[in-house]
Parts: C-alpha cells; sequence; structure tokens
C-alpha cells in the first residue's frame, strides 16, 4: 500500500491509482495545483497525464517547484494545461524526464509558454529562425551585442529554451500517445540544426568580443566545419560539438585564430564543449589551417580515421562558401583512402583501439562503445561507405541511417538486415537521448540493471510499459539485449555479407556487389591472395542447399576471425577443405552456428596450423569439446589411457584393434593440440599428456599382438611376459608432436617355458607391433624406434633381463649407460618392467660415479654429435634439438650430473629432465641459477619444436626462416597477433645463448 494512502476513507480515490509512490504528499501537491478534491481528481485530463509522465512523482514535484515560482502567473498555466492538450504533454513529459530542464523552468517560469500549441509551419524552426532567436537575446536596446557574462548568461537561458522546444515535442508523445511522434532523426537533425545555430551565435559574440563593436570583418576570415554528428545531422542533447576552423588566408591566420579560440571559449561556456581536435595533428596541431594547409596535410600526411572523419564534414558557420572550398577539396581524398597501402592496418588498429577503451565493468551498460552499441553500428557502415562510396556516390550520406538505408538498395547489405540494424540503431541512439535528458550531462551509460526505479523510469520514457509478469524495467533490459545482441551479429555480418552474396551470385535485386568490390573487401581484410579466397568462398556457398545457406551465415564471423591469425589464406583453404569432408556430417554446421566459440576457436586454430585441419577431418568428434574447456583441456592422462586400452580391448583382430588405437591416438593428439594452440595446457602437461597417449597404444598395440600372436598353431598358450621401457624422451614423459617411441623390449618366460622359446615368442609379438603402428597412415606416424637396445640395429628385439644385465656388464659402454638414464617401464607386465628398472640401477647410477676417462668419453661424443649431427645447412643458433644451448646441450648436461652423482643422491634417480634439474639443485650439485637456465632454454625449444610441428603438420627441428611461418609459430607459443618476428628470434636467442653458457662451464669443465 502507498504511504499514507491507509489513512484515507475507503471511497475516495487515492493519488497512488495515479502512480505516485507518496500518495499524501502527492495529494497536496495536487490539491495546491488545483487538480484535487475530496472527491478525487477535479482536472481528470492533467492528474491522468502526470500518471503518463515517466517519473510521476518527479513531474508533480516540478509542477509544484514550477506553482510556486510562477506566482500569480500560476492560474494561466493552469488553464492552459487543462485545454491545451500539446502543452501538456510536452511540459509534463519534460518534467518527468529531467530534472535539469525543471530547474530551467523553475529560473524561467516563463519559457512554459514556449510549448503552447502552434501552427504547424511554426513548429519547426529552421537553423536561421534559431540564430535569429539566440541572436535576439543577446541584442542590447542600442543594436549593439552583449559580450562577456552577460552574453553567456542571456545564451545559456535561450539554448535551454530552444532545448526545452526540442524535448517537448520528443516527449509530448510518451504523456499524450494520440500527439504525432517525432521519429529519432527528427529530434536528431533538430539538435544539430540548435548546434549550428549556437555556433553561428557564438561567432557573432566572439567577434564582438574581439573588435570591442557589434559585428567585426574577421568573421569573414573564418570558416568552420562541423564534423561527427552535428555534420552528420544525428547530434545528441548533450554531446562535445566536433569541428575544424580554416581560414581565408595566411594573413588571415592570427586573427582568424584568436577568433576560433574565442567562438569556443563562449560557446563552452553558453551551450557546449566544442572539440577541434579531430584537426590535423589533433590537440597538438595549429587550431586554425589555410585551406592550402589542409590539402597539404590530408595528401601527405593524414591517417585512414582522419578520412573517416571526413565524411561527416559540413560547412555550419563564418565564411560559408570558404567552407564550401574546404569540404570540395578534402572530398575527393575520402573516397581513395582505401587504396592507400596501409588502409588494413589503420583499420584493425582503430577496431583493436575501441574494443579496448570500455572499463569490463562496464560494457554490458555502455550504449556507445560496449558490444552491440551504437559504434559498431557507425564503424561498420562507415567503412563500407568508404570501400564502395569510391564508384556509387549513393553511399557517401553523412547520416547513418541514411547511408545504411542506401546500402541495403545497393545490394551491399540485405535490405532486411539494413531494415533490422536502422531500427536497433534508433532504438540505442533513443536511449541515449533518454539518459542525457534525466540530468542533461554527457553520458551514454545505462542505469545499473538491478536499478528498478531508474530503469522503470527510463522504460516509460521510451514508451514501454509492463507486459505480463514482467515489470516495464525488465521489458526494457530485454529489449536492450535484444537489439545489442542483434547490432553486435549484424556488425558481425555486415562487413562481409555483401561480399558473400556477389561471390554465390545469387539472382536478387537487394543485394548485387561487384566481384570486384568483394576483392576489395578481402584485400582490406588481409587476405593476401583475395581472388583465391573468392574461390573457397564461392565452393562454400554455391548452389540452395540448407548446407550452403547456414555456411553463408558462418563465414561472415569466420572471415573475420581468420583475418586475425597468421594465415588468413591458408585458414580459409583448411575450412573449406573441413568443410567438404564434413559435408555430411549433419551436426557439423549447426555446431558452429549455434556455439560461438566454437567458430572462434576452430577459426584461431585452422588460421595457425596445419596440423589441426589434416588430423580434424578424421577426429571430427574433437570439434564439440571445443565449447568445453574442461573435456579439452583437463582430461586426466590416466583416464585417456584407460580408455584407449578399453576400446582396443573389444577387437580381436589386430588389425581392427591397432585401427582403433590409431582412431583414440589421433582423437587425443588433436584434442591436445587444440588445448595447447588455445594456451589451456601449460607446456609440461603437454609433454606429460602426448607421452601417456603414446604408451596406450603401445600397451594396447602389445596386449593385442600377445593374444593374436599366441593364438597361432605353433603356440596356443602365451609362453613369456613382456615389458616395453620407455626411453629417451618417451622414457622421460617429455614427447613432443613429431617424436619418435624410443623403447627397450624385455621378456622373461613363464615356468616350465625355455628362455630361447620365450624369446622366441615375444620376437614375433614385437615384430607385430611394429608392423602395425608402423604401417602407413594419414596420420602422424607411430614409429617404435629400437636403436637404443644393445648392439643396435644388429642386436635382438628382445632380451630377458639377465641378458640386458650380461651385455652391460661386460660390453656396456658410456653412452649406453647415459641412455639407461630414461629407461621406465610404460606398458607390458608391470612388475617385470619393475624388475628391469632395479637391475639397471647400478649401471646407470655407478657405484662412484664416473671416472675421467668415460667424463671424457661422453664429451667426445658430444661434441661428434655437436659437428657431425647436425644437418646440412642448418642454423645451429636456431636448431631446437642439436643447436647451441637446444635440447641436446641441456639433456646431456643433466645427464652427465646423473652419471656423477645419482649414485650418492636418489633424488637424481628420475627419467625427466625438468624434475631432474630440479633435483639437481636440492642435491647441490648445480646451481639454482644454472638450473633455470638450462630449465627455461629446454622447455623453449621443446615447445618451439611443438610449434613447427603444429604449424607445418610434419616435424621439424629448424625455427623457420619464411616471416609467415615463423608468425604462425610466434602464435602457437603464445606471442600477440602483432607480435614482430625479430622479438621472438630475439627471445629464443637470449634463452639459449644464456643456456650454452652453462653447458660450456658445467658440460666441459672440470
Amino acid at each position: 500500500m502507498a504511504n499514507g494512502s491507509s489513512s484515507r476513507s475507503g471511497s475516495a480515490p487515492s493519488p497512488a491509482r495515479y502512480g505516485f509512490s507518496d500518495a499524501v504528499r502527492a495529494e497536496q501537491q495536487l490539491r495546491a495545483a488545483g487538480w484535487w478534491s475530496d472527491a478525487g481528481p477535479s482536472d481528470e485530463p492533467v492528474v491522468a497525464a502526470l500518471s503518463r509522465a515517466p517519473d510521476p512523482d518527479l513531474a508533480l514535484l516540478a509542477v509544484d517547484r514550477l506553482r510556486e515560482a510562477a506566482g500569480s502567473g500560476w492560474a494561466e498555466l493552469a488553464e492552459a494545461l487543462g485545454s491545451d492538450t500539446a502543452l501538456r504533454a510536452g511540459l509534463i513529459g519534460v518534467l518527468g524526464s529531467s530534472s535539469a530542464f525543471a530547474d530551467h523552468l523553475v529560473a524561467h517560469p516563463l519559457d512554459w509558454h514556449r510549448l503552447r500549441s502552434k501552427p504547424q509551419q511554426d513548429r519547426e524552426p529552421d537553423v536561421a529562425a534559431f540564430t535569429e532567436e539566440l541572436l535576439a537575446a543577446v541584442r542590447g536596446a542600442d543594436g549593439t551585442t552583449l559580450t562577456g557574462s552577460d552574453a553567456v548568461i542571456a545564451l545559456r537561458g535561450a539554448y535551454r529554451g530552444l532545448l526545452l522546444d526540442v524535448a517537448a515535442a520528443d516527449l509530448a508523445p510518451v504523456v499524450e500517445p494520440g500527439l504525432p511522434a517525432a521519429s529519432f532523426e527528427d529530434v536528431a537533425a533538430r539538435l544539430s540544426e540548435l548546434a549550428v545555430a549556437a555556433l553561428r551565435t557564438a561567432l557573432v559574440v566572439g567577434a564582438a568580443e574581439l573588435s570591442g563593436r557589434e559585428g567585426g570583418d574577421s568573421a569573414e576570415d573564418l570558416a568552420v566545419i562541423a564534423m561527427g554528428k552535428t555534420g552528420g545531422r544525428e547530434l545528441n542533447y548533450v554531446s562535445d560539438v566536433d569541428v575544424v576552423f580554416v581560414a581565408e588566408s595566411e594573413e588571415a591566420l592570427p586573427g582568424a585564430t584568436k577568433l576560433a579560440s574565442m567562438l569556443m571559449r563562449v560557446a563552452g561556456a553558453a551551450f557546449f564543449e566544442v572539440d577541434a581536435a579531430l584537426r590535423p595533428e589533433g590537440k597538438a596541431g595549429a587550431l586554425v589551417r589555410t585551406l592550402d594547409g589542409y590539402r597539404s596535410y590530408y595528401r601527405r600526411w593524414a591517417r585512414t580515421w582522419e578520412f573517416q572523419a571526413l565524411l561527416k564534414a559540413r560547412p555550419v558557420a563564418g565564411n560559408v562558401e570558404l567552407g564550401q572550398r574546404y569540404v570540395d577539396a578534402v572530398w575527393p581524398q575520402v573516397w581513395t583512402a582505401a587504396e592507400r597501402e596501409d588502409f588494413v592496418p589503420d583499420v584493425r588498429s582503430m577496431r583493436r583501439r575501441v574494443e579496448r577503451h570500455v572499463p569490463a565493468e562496464l560494457s554490458e551498460r555502455e550504449l556507445k562503445l560496449g558490444p552491440g552499441g551504437l559504434r559498431d553500428v557507425e564503424f561498420a557502415v562507415q567503412l563500407l561507405q568508404m570501400v564502395h562510396g569510391r564508384s556509387d556516390e549513393d553511399l557517401r550520406s553523412p547520416s547513418t541511417v541514411d547511408a545504411l538505408r542506401s546500402l541495403g538498395e545497393g545490394g551491399y547489405v540485405a535490405r532486411a538486415d539494413a531494415a533490422d540494424l536502422v531500427e536497433s540503431y534508433r532504438f540505442l541512439r533513443t536511449l541515449e537521448h533518454r539518459v542525457q535528458l534525466r540530468r542533461l550531462r554527457r553520458t551514454h551509460l545505462l542505469p545499473e540493471l538491478d536499478d528498478k526505479e531508474e530503469l522503470h523510469v527510463l522504460a516509460r520514457s521510451i514508451g514501454l510499459r509492463s507486459g505480463g509478469r514482467r515489470s516495464a524495467g525488465e521489458v526494457l533490459v530485454a529489449e536492450y539485449r535484444r537489439h545489442s545482441n542483434r547490432v553486435r551479429r549484424l556488425h558481425e555480418k555486415l562487413f562481409y555479407r555483401p561480399l558473400l552474396e556477389a561471390v554465390a551470385k545469387v539472382p536478387t535485386d537487394a543485394l548485387r556487389l561487384t566481384t570486384g568490390a568483394a576483392v576489395q573487401r578481402l584485400a582490406a581484410l588481409g587476405y593476401t591472395s583475395p581472388e583465391g579466397a573468392l574461390k573457397h568462398i564461392e565452393a562454400l556457398t554455391a548452389g540452395v542447399s540448407r548446407r550452403a545457406h547456414i555456411q553463408g551465415a558462418l563465414l561472415p564471423m569466420l572471415l573475420d576471425l581468420l583475418a586475425n591469425t597468421p594465415d588468413s589464406d591458408g585458414g580459409l583453404l583448411a575450412y573449406r577443405k573441413v568443410s567438404e569432408a564434413l559435408a555430411e556430417t549433419p551436426w557439423y554446421l549447426r555446431l558452429l552456428r549455434d556455439e560461438g566459440v566454437v567458430a572462434e576457436r576452430l577459426a584461431q586454430l585452422l588460421g595457425t596450423s596445419k596440423l589441426v585441419p589434416e588430423l580434424l577431418v578424421r577426429a571430427p568428434e574433437v570439434l564439440r569439446l571445443l565449447s568445453d574447456t574442461p573435456a579439452l583441456a583437463e582430461r586426466d592422462p590416466r583416464e585417456v589411457a584407460t580408455s584407449l586400452r578399453s576400446a582396443v580391448a573389444r577387437h580381436s583382430e589386430p588389425s581392427r584393434a591397432v585401427s582403433a588405437a590409431r582412431s583414440l591416438r589421433r582423437h587425443e593428439l588433436l584434442r591436445i593440440a587444440c588445448a595447447d594452440l588455445l594456451g589451456l595446457l601449460p607446456p609440461a602437461e603437454v609433454f606429460r599428456a602426448l607421452s601417456s597417449v603414446w604408451a596406450a597404444v603401445l600397451e594396447a598395440a602389445l596386449d593385442t599382438s600377445v593374444r593374436d600372436v599366441a593364438a597361432r598353431p605353433e603356440w596356443q598358450a602365451v609362453p613369456a611376459r613382456v615389458a616395453v621401457i620407455g626411453m629417451g624422451r618417451l622414457g622421460g614423459a617429455e614427447l613432443g608432436y613429431g617424436s619418435d617411441a624410443d623403447v627397450m623390449f624385455v621378456c622373461e618366460p613363464v615356468p616350465g617355458v625355455a628362455e630361447p622359446t620365450a624369446v622366441r615368442f615375444a620376437t614375433s609379438v614385437v615384430e607385430q607391433v611394429r608392423t602395425m603402428l608402423g604401417a602407413p597412415s594419414q596420420d602422424p606416424p607411430l614409429e617404435v624406434d629400437v636403436d637404443l637396445r644393445p648392439e643396435g640395429r644388429s642386436g635382438p628385439l628382445v632380451r630377458t633381463v639377465e641378458s640386458y644385465l650380461n651385455y652391460y656388464r661386460r660390453w656396456g659402454e658410456a653412452w649406453e649407460a647415459q641412455a639407461l638414464l630414461r629407461a621406465r617401464p610404460v606398458a607390458g607386465d608391470v612388475e617385470l618392467g619393475e624388475r628391469f628398472r632395479a637391475a639397471i640401477d647400478p649401471i646407470r647410477y655407478p657405484a662412484g660415479g664416473l671416472d675421467d676417462a668415460k667424463v671424457r668419453e661422453i664429451r667426445r661424443i658430444k661434441a661428434r654429435v655437436d659437428s657431425e649431427r647436425l644437418p646440412r645447412g642448418a642454423d645451429p643458433a636456431t636448431h631446437t634439438k642439436l643447436g647451441r644451448g637446444g635440447l641436446a646441450d641441456v639433456e646431456w648436461t643433466l645427464q652427465l650430473v646423473q652419471l656423477r652423482h645419482a649414485h650418492e643422491h636418489e633424488g637424481l634417480r628420475v627419467t625427466s629432465t625438468m624434475r631432474g634439474l630440479a633435483a639437481a639443485v636440492e642435491a647441490g650439485v648445480l646451481d639454482e641459477q644454472d638450473a633455470a637456465e638450462l630449465g627455461e632454454a629446454w622447455t623453449l625449444a621443446m615447445r618451439s619444436r611443438n610449434a613447427v610441428m603444429l604449424v607445418r603438420g610434419k616435424s621439424g627441428d629448424q625455427l623457420p626462416k619464411q616471416v609467415r611461418e615463423l608468425t604462425a609459430v610466434a602464435a602457437a607459443l603464445g606471442y600477440s597477433a602483432d607480435v614482430d618476428t625479430g622479438e621472438v628470434l630475439d627471445d629464443y636467442l637470449r634463452v639459449t645463448r644464456r643456456a650454452r653458457a652453462v653447458v660450456e662451464r658445467v658440460f666441459y669443465e672440470d
């Protein structure tokens, strides 16, 4: 129940019924105005109008203040409110929306007369009428022009009165829905023309102040050019007014500059801030230039955004003929800006700046700069104008709404899309007007979305009411989000849709963009081969199938996303190949359409990596994971291994079992690559996951082969147990994408079986494992490398534990003990593998460490590797494996430390490089800083090697020299999109150089 309503008689109506929150106070104010009696409202039309005000309480309070200020004139106003519908609607609409206008009317109580009904021809005064009224305010009794504070006070009141006229006409239909509504364009045009009148008046007053008398000749030496929304006749209620000043000649510059400064001072004090920052060189540049000065600047130095600003330039004050000469001089240059070499980077830079401008906590409420805001519309429209307006003069309107209509009519934008965007732009601009009217302050920010009272008032101010179970504020928020989302969607689509319609050759009168314009659009996006890109787009959108239709809806967004990747052309080609390969996959396009994050991530992946699309066409199910970060990046490797082994175990036929293993490996390899490229997996987790997948494949292949071989007639049973020992980076759980699996196989006969029989059986199993996994495939190869076994390629594939020990004890060399440092069981019989591990400990961790001869031998071998194994033509500075400070340098250094000290420090008995470095520091045998520099270099080299594989789709140890490939490698390493490739190389060289210094000191010095 409203405050005070409980004290009223049950039969008497309460002001609460009319929307007043404090019924007692409202009744007092209504009675004082003469509009309420004991029986209820005595002037129903007025009270009803107050109830329809955006904020009835604010409107009634303002009326009460106005009554007191009017004094004896109140009776006339009260009578007029009852009889004049236009006055009633306009005055109450303004007072119920704006506390600032209430203050103005209290200070100028006679200004209500301005709002009386007028003949139609008097309701739309032009700029001349506005100017005359403002000039009349500063015209003294003797015909001279007021100056100084007197002029400012007079102009402020007169300008506010004219602004009141505009606001009243704008808001009147909210209070009296039967009155004709002014469109947003009409309101914005009136505000713009009022601003022009204000500039002209400020120029007159400024000239008078400078000359010390009325008028002054210097005004003829200056032209005022309106820019921005004033130039485009789409100004807000409260806004800076952007201008550029032009002087007639060099001789006139000093006087013109003084006059321009005076204009800005007068206007700033009386009307609004005049902003001249769009002039050449911005605030650091000369305030006024001659026409020749502007020509020279725009021809030689101007940037793209400056030409974009000139789209709305129009002469408005001062020497209009001079102003028109300025526009005529610069106008042709606007329509060649898109041909400039720096056009694309400038456009991208502007877009990034706009996106970074809005604080994250305000973006949802920011009407102008936020996602789906006004700037989205304006920026997209202006960009299309600059590209296509060169050949189509119909697109050269300074008005956003008119330009949108022209884009639709000309076929550059679908008619329906243009109409939707116009509707949403009007809605957002109207909201912007209403939030500014509240206190006549420059703002583009909606109230907090949980501020029910403010949202309720704002909703009513644009004519929204409650509906169903939703309050007016909730209806407003829903409408705002609908329009904002639509703007964001159409903003993305608008930049590309005409291109797609032309390429797809849809025969429609509404959409007829030429192929040439399509090429220009793609070039503007940064595609190096626009013609090739057109062919891909044409292939994807050809025909009238549902698939082609969905592609047409997806490609605008994907083209934009791909344009921000290192290889937009390669990414588009990859997208075409993936789409063609998955053409019959029913959920593929729906997923991209309905899950925006999938499209964003897919574009990033395709524009960076050649490996991803190669895997994707054979493992499309991974696409579903792109919208689920935990599923993509947080899967436990042990769970993956268990799933893989279980899936393979369901197949008794070896070929099918291995095919299943390959399929699951492909899935996991792609999942890991996607998570890696998207920055969702730390490097150590990438290495561990890849190693776990390899181990699981070996496990599954071994199990299958054991079953298959044992089922052969010559066996009929399993005569031996087999274990797989991981060596190298597999043993260290540090595999990369292109790594082979270095392994050794160990066997043991079951009770009652002779050792030769067990070895022969195990050898058959191992040969089948290697054959099946090494069979040709479209996937990255599965090479099982057994060259680290005793006697190398000439030695047996499988030995027993005792056979291995006999060899190592009698014939083992230092490098073989070194290789065993990374040996660990990865598959097969667990107990056997652990026994092998324990058995080789005395060999790889020799008692007393290494003697000097063996240390020299290891150093000799390392030197030989450095000199002989580096490929011909390779750059040792950037070879990730054998180069200076690369993987081999770090690993050999740590392994020498382990061979020397692991016998006395158990912590060093690990197979992982990074864990080994940490253990060496803890044991006190390696300096902490040295270990940190070695670890950083090793990790960077591993990541770089992986990045090369991801980018090229094939393994490689050398950092690429070609800029595009190196840019993609940089992206895979997590560098920003605009990084200089020189910085990437410098980082790598700096890190590896430091590591090499440690190697020289630790590995080669005693």
